[in-house]
């Protein structure tokens, strides 16, 4: 268990640093931005879908719990009602007059919700397993770095300065760290939560990639663009599949 736990603290305290990678707006190049972030996001949304059906997927239908499917559909459903509840926008593009974000108090409280289901996840995942906890850190991570980019851009927008901006980032990315001893807690307590849980991540996991990322990259059109957009599709999935060579 204190293995569990480790693994868990470094993982979350991993995606919690991430948060500072807002910063590196201010050291691309604005040409080179969009396709930075192209890639960014399409490498996302294929480690989200390899996470989802090659590791979270399968490994919860194992456990043979009979309301695993239910708890995938309504792990979708629940992101779903957050986006809309909580306004929480999986947002990965700068502001700017063209694409303006919402408040930034707003945008603080849906990432400390995010962050919070974050440290759930991992900790939950590395119950199961820890190849599956580090195939779920990975698709975490690789998620969290384009959504920072434009929450980073989010609160310079609403007047923050970067030192502000980047500790709040970092402050709110600390939730994740309750969340994953919450998820270690009810793990231990309560019988087949990890695996339910993984269940409801998978349907989480998909509902990003297929509702918030693939929807942003089809706004990009182009042989070059649909081409970076196809190699981190690909790239992302990769890793997935790479993953399972450690089970």
């Amino acid at each position: 268990m204190l293995t569990i736990i480790l693994y868990t603290l470094i993982s979350i305290l991993l995606i919690s640093v991430i948060s500072l990678i807002g910063i590196t707006i201010f050291f691309t190049k604005e040409k080179h931005l969009p396709n930075v972030l192209l890639f960014l996001i399409s490498f996302s949304a294929g480690s989200l879908l390899g996470g989802a059906f090659i590791h979270l997927l399968p490994e919860s239908i194992e456990s043979g719990i009979a309301i695993v499917p239910l708890a995938a559909v309504f792990g979708i459903l629940a992101f779903f009602i957050l986006e809309k509840i909580v306004h929480w926008r999986h947002c990965h593009q700068p502001t700017c007059k063209e694409h303006p974000h919402p408040l930034a108090t707003m945008n603080l409280v849906g990432d400390a919700f995010h962050n919070f289901l974050d440290g759930i996840i991992i900790a939950t995942s590395y119950i199961v397993s820890i190849p599956l906890g580090i195939a779920t850190t990975i698709a975490v991570l690789l998620h969290e770095i384009p959504q920072e980019v434009g929450d980073f851009g989010v609160l310079i927008y609403a007047g923050y300065s970067k030192g502000k901006a980047l500790f709040m980032n970092f402050l709110i990315s600390l939730t994740a760290i309750l969340g994953g001893i919450i998820g270690l807690i009810l793990s231990k307590n309560i019988e087949s939560f990890a695996s339910v849980m993984i269940a409801f991540t998978a349907g989480g996991f998909i509902y990003i990639a297929t509702a918030d990322l693939i929807p942003e990259m089809k706004k990009d059109i182009g042989i070059k663009k649909t081409t970076i957009q196809l190699i981190g599709l690909i790239l992302g999935i990769g890793i997935m599949l790479a993953m399972t060579l450690m089970e």
